[in-house]
Protein backbone atom coordinates (compact mmCIF):
# COMPACT_ATOMS: atom_id res chain seq x y z
CA UNK A 1 0.00 0.00 0.00
CA UNK A 2 1.09 3.60 -0.35
CA UNK A 3 2.14 6.12 2.23
CA UNK A 4 -1.25 6.75 3.77
CA UNK A 5 -1.13 7.19 7.53
CA UNK A 6 -3.97 7.15 10.01
CA UNK A 7 -3.44 9.44 12.95
CA UNK A 8 -3.54 7.60 16.27
CA UNK A 9 -3.91 9.07 19.72
CA UNK A 10 -1.24 6.69 21.02
CA UNK A 11 2.49 7.34 20.80
CA UNK A 12 4.31 6.37 17.61
CA UNK A 13 7.74 4.72 17.67
CA UNK A 14 10.04 4.73 14.63
CA UNK A 15 12.62 1.94 14.88
CA UNK A 16 15.46 2.13 12.37
CA UNK A 17 17.65 -0.76 11.23
CA UNK A 18 20.87 1.26 11.27
CA UNK A 19 23.21 -0.91 9.19
CA UNK A 20 20.51 -1.51 6.58
CA UNK A 21 20.00 2.23 6.11
CA UNK A 22 23.77 2.86 6.06
CA UNK A 23 24.36 0.32 3.30
CA UNK A 24 21.33 1.53 1.35
CA UNK A 25 22.62 5.10 1.40
CA UNK A 26 26.35 4.37 1.04
CA UNK A 27 25.85 2.29 -2.10
CA UNK A 28 22.77 4.15 -3.33
CA UNK A 29 24.33 7.58 -3.70
CA UNK A 30 25.23 8.42 -7.32
CA UNK A 31 28.87 9.24 -6.51
CA UNK A 32 31.41 9.40 -3.71
CA UNK A 33 31.16 12.71 -1.86
CA UNK A 34 34.21 14.08 -0.09
CA UNK A 35 33.74 16.20 3.01
CA UNK A 36 35.65 19.14 4.41
CA UNK A 37 37.96 16.78 6.28
CA UNK A 38 38.94 14.98 3.07
CA UNK A 39 37.05 11.82 3.91
CA UNK A 40 34.09 10.29 2.08
CA UNK A 41 30.76 11.38 3.61
CA UNK A 42 28.11 10.12 1.17
CA UNK A 43 26.91 7.46 3.60
CA UNK A 44 26.52 10.00 6.39
CA UNK A 45 24.85 12.51 4.10
CA UNK A 46 22.41 9.92 2.75
CA UNK A 47 21.71 8.42 6.18
CA UNK A 48 20.88 11.75 7.83
CA UNK A 49 18.83 12.93 4.86
CA UNK A 50 16.83 9.71 4.64
CA UNK A 51 16.21 9.60 8.39
CA UNK A 52 14.95 13.19 8.40
CA UNK A 53 12.61 12.37 5.51
CA UNK A 54 11.28 9.28 7.26
CA UNK A 55 10.61 11.32 10.38
CA UNK A 56 8.77 13.84 8.22
CA UNK A 57 6.67 11.04 6.72
CA UNK A 58 5.54 9.33 9.90
CA UNK A 59 5.79 12.09 12.58
CA UNK A 60 6.97 9.81 15.42
CA UNK A 61 6.85 10.72 19.10
CA UNK A 62 9.76 8.33 19.76
CA UNK A 63 12.74 7.29 17.61
CA UNK A 64 15.53 4.74 18.07
CA UNK A 65 18.27 3.51 15.73
CA UNK A 66 19.95 0.15 16.34
CA UNK A 67 23.20 -1.04 14.75
CA UNK A 68 24.85 -4.46 14.73
CA UNK A 69 27.90 -4.45 16.99
CA UNK A 70 31.13 -6.27 16.18
CA UNK A 71 30.28 -9.19 18.43
CA UNK A 72 29.88 -12.93 18.09
CA UNK A 73 26.64 -13.92 16.37
CA UNK A 74 24.93 -16.71 18.37
CA UNK A 75 23.14 -17.97 15.26
CA UNK A 76 26.46 -19.07 13.76
CA UNK A 77 26.71 -21.56 16.65
CA UNK A 78 23.57 -23.18 15.27
CA UNK A 79 24.62 -23.01 11.61
CA UNK A 80 28.17 -22.13 10.52
CA UNK A 81 26.80 -21.18 7.09
CA UNK A 82 24.55 -18.48 8.52
CA UNK A 83 25.46 -15.19 6.77
CA UNK A 84 28.74 -16.75 5.62
CA UNK A 85 28.01 -15.22 2.21
CA UNK A 86 28.37 -11.65 3.57
CA UNK A 87 31.37 -9.59 2.51
CA UNK A 88 34.18 -9.19 5.03
CA UNK A 89 35.07 -5.50 5.28
CA UNK A 90 38.12 -5.98 7.49
CA UNK A 91 40.63 -5.19 4.75
CA UNK A 92 38.47 -2.89 2.61
CA UNK A 93 39.97 0.56 2.00
CA UNK A 94 38.47 3.16 4.33
CA UNK A 95 37.08 5.30 1.49
CA UNK A 96 35.18 2.24 0.19
CA UNK A 97 34.10 0.95 3.57
CA UNK A 98 30.63 2.00 4.77
CA UNK A 99 31.57 1.27 8.39
CA UNK A 100 34.20 4.02 8.28
CA UNK A 101 31.34 6.56 8.35
CA UNK A 102 29.65 5.17 11.46
CA UNK A 103 31.42 7.56 13.90
CA UNK A 104 30.07 10.57 11.97
CA UNK A 105 26.60 9.02 11.83
CA UNK A 106 26.66 8.50 15.60
CA UNK A 107 27.66 12.14 16.10
CA UNK A 108 24.82 13.21 13.80
CA UNK A 109 22.31 11.15 15.78
CA UNK A 110 23.55 12.72 19.01
CA UNK A 111 23.13 16.18 17.46
CA UNK A 112 19.59 15.28 16.39
CA UNK A 113 18.75 13.98 19.86
CA UNK A 114 18.01 10.46 18.60
CA UNK A 115 18.62 7.40 20.78
CA UNK A 116 20.99 4.87 19.22
CA UNK A 117 22.88 1.77 20.30
CA UNK A 118 24.97 -1.14 19.03
CA UNK A 119 24.02 -4.72 19.79
CA UNK A 120 26.27 -6.59 22.21
CA UNK A 121 25.11 -10.22 22.18
CA UNK A 122 22.53 -10.52 19.40
CA UNK A 123 21.44 -8.98 16.08
CA UNK A 124 19.58 -5.75 15.40
CA UNK A 125 16.55 -7.85 14.41
CA UNK A 126 16.37 -9.30 17.92
CA UNK A 127 16.51 -5.89 19.62
CA UNK A 128 13.81 -4.43 17.36
CA UNK A 129 11.65 -7.50 18.03
CA UNK A 130 12.09 -6.91 21.76
CA UNK A 131 10.90 -3.32 21.36
CA UNK A 132 7.86 -4.63 19.47
CA UNK A 133 7.09 -7.17 22.18
CA UNK A 134 7.45 -4.55 24.91
CA UNK A 135 5.87 -1.49 23.32
CA UNK A 136 3.31 -2.57 20.68
CA UNK A 137 0.42 -2.86 23.13
CA UNK A 138 0.20 0.91 23.54
CA UNK A 139 2.39 2.34 20.77
CA UNK A 140 2.09 2.41 17.00
CA UNK A 141 5.41 1.04 15.69
CA UNK A 142 7.07 1.46 12.30
CA UNK A 143 10.24 -0.51 11.57
CA UNK A 144 12.37 1.18 8.89
CA UNK A 145 14.26 -1.55 7.03
CA UNK A 146 14.57 -3.34 3.70
CA UNK A 147 14.97 -6.65 5.57
CA UNK A 148 11.95 -8.87 5.04
CA UNK A 149 12.65 -10.72 8.33
CA UNK A 150 10.65 -7.97 10.03
CA UNK A 151 7.49 -9.00 8.16
CA UNK A 152 6.93 -11.61 10.88
CA UNK A 153 6.46 -8.77 13.41
CA UNK A 154 3.68 -7.05 11.48
CA UNK A 155 0.39 -6.72 13.36
CA UNK A 156 -2.42 -4.16 13.67
CA UNK A 157 -0.01 -1.91 15.60
CA UNK A 158 3.26 -2.77 13.78
CA UNK A 159 4.22 -1.96 10.17
CA UNK A 160 7.43 -2.04 8.15
CA UNK A 161 8.57 1.09 6.32
CA UNK A 162 10.61 0.33 3.20
CA UNK A 163 12.16 3.70 2.51
CA UNK A 164 12.75 4.55 -1.15
CA UNK A 165 12.20 8.29 -1.19
CA UNK A 166 8.95 9.13 -2.96
CA UNK A 167 8.49 5.42 -3.73
CA UNK A 168 8.52 4.43 -0.06
CA UNK A 169 6.04 1.76 0.97
CA UNK A 170 4.36 0.89 4.24
CA UNK A 171 4.08 -2.89 4.60
CA UNK A 172 1.15 -3.89 6.78
CA UNK A 173 -1.07 -6.98 7.11
CA UNK A 174 -2.91 -6.19 3.87
CA UNK A 175 0.40 -5.78 2.01
CA UNK A 176 1.65 -9.22 3.13
CA UNK A 177 -1.63 -10.90 2.23
CA UNK A 178 -1.73 -9.28 -1.23
CA UNK A 179 1.96 -9.84 -2.02
CA UNK A 180 2.59 -13.29 -0.58
CA UNK A 181 -0.85 -14.84 -0.05
CA UNK A 182 -0.22 -15.51 3.64
CA UNK A 183 -0.91 -13.83 6.98
CA UNK A 184 1.91 -11.81 8.54
CA UNK A 185 2.04 -14.14 11.56
CA UNK A 186 2.82 -17.00 9.13
CA UNK A 187 5.80 -15.24 7.57
CA UNK A 188 8.53 -16.83 9.71
CA UNK A 189 7.21 -20.34 8.95
CA UNK A 190 6.85 -19.44 5.27
CA UNK A 191 10.47 -18.29 5.17
CA UNK A 192 11.62 -21.49 6.87
CA UNK A 193 10.21 -23.38 3.89
CA UNK A 194 11.68 -21.25 1.10
CA UNK A 195 14.93 -20.28 2.83
CA UNK A 196 16.67 -16.92 2.72
CA UNK A 197 19.45 -16.35 0.21
CA UNK A 198 20.51 -13.06 1.80
CA UNK A 199 21.24 -14.82 5.11
CA UNK A 200 22.54 -18.01 3.44
CA UNK A 201 19.71 -20.11 4.90
CA UNK A 202 18.70 -23.13 2.84
CA UNK A 203 15.04 -23.96 2.37
CA UNK A 204 13.37 -27.17 1.23
CA UNK A 205 14.50 -28.09 -2.30
CA UNK A 206 11.70 -27.49 -4.79
CA UNK A 207 9.64 -25.32 -2.43
CA UNK A 208 9.20 -21.79 -3.74
CA UNK A 209 6.93 -18.93 -2.67
CA UNK A 210 3.75 -20.30 -4.28
CA UNK A 211 4.17 -23.78 -2.82
CA UNK A 212 5.04 -22.39 0.61
CA UNK A 213 1.98 -20.12 0.56
CA UNK A 214 -0.22 -23.07 -0.44
CA UNK A 215 1.16 -25.14 2.45
CA UNK A 216 0.51 -22.27 4.84
CA UNK A 217 -3.04 -22.03 3.50
CA UNK A 218 -3.61 -25.77 3.97
CA UNK A 219 -1.92 -26.32 7.34
CA UNK A 220 -1.68 -22.88 8.93
CA UNK A 221 1.77 -23.32 10.45
CA UNK A 222 5.07 -25.13 10.04
CA UNK A 223 4.39 -27.07 13.23
CA UNK A 224 1.21 -28.45 11.69
CA UNK A 225 3.04 -29.33 8.45
CA UNK A 226 5.68 -31.31 10.36
CA UNK A 227 3.00 -33.06 12.44
CA UNK A 228 0.85 -34.02 9.44
CA UNK A 229 3.30 -34.42 6.56
CA UNK A 230 1.41 -37.52 5.37
CA UNK A 231 -1.50 -35.24 4.42
CA UNK A 232 0.53 -33.47 1.70
CA UNK A 233 -1.01 -34.63 -1.56
CA UNK A 234 1.98 -34.30 -3.92
CA UNK A 235 4.36 -37.26 -3.40
CA UNK A 236 7.56 -35.37 -4.28
CA UNK A 237 6.65 -32.46 -2.02
CA UNK A 238 5.68 -34.81 0.80
CA UNK A 239 9.02 -36.59 0.45
CA UNK A 240 10.98 -33.32 0.33
CA UNK A 241 9.36 -32.08 3.55
CA UNK A 242 9.92 -35.42 5.28
CA UNK A 243 13.60 -35.45 4.29
CA UNK A 244 14.19 -31.88 5.49
CA UNK A 245 12.49 -31.84 8.89
CA UNK A 246 15.75 -31.21 10.72
CA UNK A 247 16.56 -28.36 8.34
CA UNK A 248 13.14 -26.82 8.94
CA UNK A 249 13.51 -27.03 12.71
CA UNK A 250 16.93 -25.39 12.45
CA UNK A 251 15.48 -22.67 10.22
CA UNK A 252 12.91 -21.89 12.89
CA UNK A 253 15.71 -21.20 15.37
CA UNK A 254 17.55 -19.03 12.84
CA UNK A 255 14.58 -17.04 11.56
CA UNK A 256 12.12 -16.64 14.42
CA UNK A 257 12.33 -13.35 16.33
CA UNK A 258 10.95 -14.04 19.80
CA UNK A 259 11.57 -10.63 21.35
CA UNK A 260 13.36 -12.03 24.39
CA UNK A 261 16.43 -9.76 24.13
CA UNK A 262 17.06 -7.08 26.75
CA UNK A 263 16.36 -3.52 25.63
CA UNK A 264 19.27 -1.05 25.38
CA UNK A 265 17.30 1.88 26.77
CA UNK A 266 13.98 2.81 28.32
CA UNK A 267 10.98 4.28 26.56
CA UNK A 268 11.54 7.78 27.87
CA UNK A 269 15.04 7.80 26.37
CA UNK A 270 13.53 7.46 22.89
CA UNK A 271 11.32 10.55 23.08
CA UNK A 272 11.92 12.62 19.96
CA UNK A 273 11.83 16.40 19.83
CA UNK A 274 11.92 17.79 16.32
CA UNK A 275 15.41 18.77 15.22
CA UNK A 276 15.06 21.98 13.26
CA UNK A 277 18.45 21.68 11.57
CA UNK A 278 18.53 20.74 7.88
CA UNK A 279 20.72 17.91 6.65
CA UNK A 280 23.28 20.41 5.35
CA UNK A 281 23.28 22.31 8.65
CA UNK A 282 23.87 19.07 10.56
CA UNK A 283 26.88 18.24 8.39
CA UNK A 284 28.22 21.76 8.88
CA UNK A 285 27.83 21.40 12.65
CA UNK A 286 29.83 18.18 12.44
CA UNK A 287 32.57 19.90 10.46
CA UNK A 288 31.96 17.71 7.40
CA UNK A 289 30.93 20.50 5.00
Amino acid sequence: MGLEFTEFLMDKLLLVDGHCLLFQMFYGMPARIIGKNGNAIQGTLGFVGALRKMIGMVHPTHVAVIFDGETHNPRTDLDADYKANREDYTNVDEQDNPFSQLPDIYRALDLMGIAHAETTDCETDDVLAAFVKTCSADMQILIASQDSDFFQLISPSVSVLRYRGKRSVICDEEYIKAKLGIHAQQYADYKCLIGDGSDNIKGVPGVGPKTAAALMGQFGSLQAILAHTEQIARPKLREAIAQNMDRLRLNQKLILLDGSTALPFAREQMVYTDCELTTSEILVELGLR
